[in-house]
């Protein structure tokens, strides 16, 4: 295994592994590709040549406990120079609808490049920087595609959907549209281009573990 994909939905990334297959020429048409890890429930995973395409879920608890298995594996199987790449939806902030944002770093809800993990009772900070040669060689493969803008900005990080986005449609609301918008430019401000809702604990284990990590949205 060379390359790991992962997004949220088990059928996006079954869809992305026939894509793969049939983008590397491999033998057969892809329809009969199987779920290495059907039976389970926890997530989705596809082989297609040295590629591996995962579901996470939706949000940090589902990506981590995948990411967790995920680098045993890879570990047990004695894989080495793995790059894992991230693909998925976002919200964008300021920017053209239908722009592909490369993350340099996660930030969270305050704007801070960490993800904080409690381990036992201990609040413990990690770094969030992703690597940045890999995001500049995403950049420049986007360039060869016509009519498909790409941007590298921060990615920001929140624990839900709905107030922790900003959003005014959800089951309750505690602010008002004007303090939303004050808090949108904030983040906009300070560097940030989307919102979702896994990329500081992606980037955490990523930088843990010594792979190299991108995330593309």
């Amino acid at each position: 295994i060379q390359f790991v994909c992962v997004g949220g939905s088990p059928n996006r990334m079954r869809a992305f592994a026939q894509f793969m297959h049939k983008e590397l020429g491999l033998t057969g048409d892809g329809e009969d590709l199987a779920d290495i890890c059907a039976g389970t429930d926890r997530y989705a995973m596809y082989r297609a040549g040295p590629v591996l395409s995962i579901s996470h879920g939706m949000g940090i608890p589902s990506i981590s406990i995948m990411l967790h298995e995920l680098i045993k594996l890879l570990h047990h199987a004695k894989c080495r120079d793995v790059t894992i790449i991230r693909i998925g939806t976002s919200g964008g902030l300021g920017i053209e609808a239908g722009s592909v944002v490369i993350t340099d770093t996660a930030v969270d809800s305050s704007f801070k490049p960490q993800f904080e993990q409690v381990v036992l009772d201990d609040v413990v900070v990690r770094s969030t920087e992703l690597d940045k040669d890999l995001a500049e060689e995403l950049l420049a493969c986007s360039k060869e595609i016509p009519d498909f803008p790409t941007l590298i900005g921060h990615t920001m990080c929140t624990y839900d959907f709905y107030e922790g986005q900003g959003r005014l449609d959800g089951a309750l609301c505690s602010f008002s549209s004007e303090k939303k918008l004050e808090y949108l430019k904030r983040a906009y401000d300070a560097g940030v281009r989307n919102i979702e809702m896994e990329s500081t604990a992606f980037a955490a284990l990523c930088g843990l573990c010594g792979l190299k990590g991108e995330s593309s949205c």
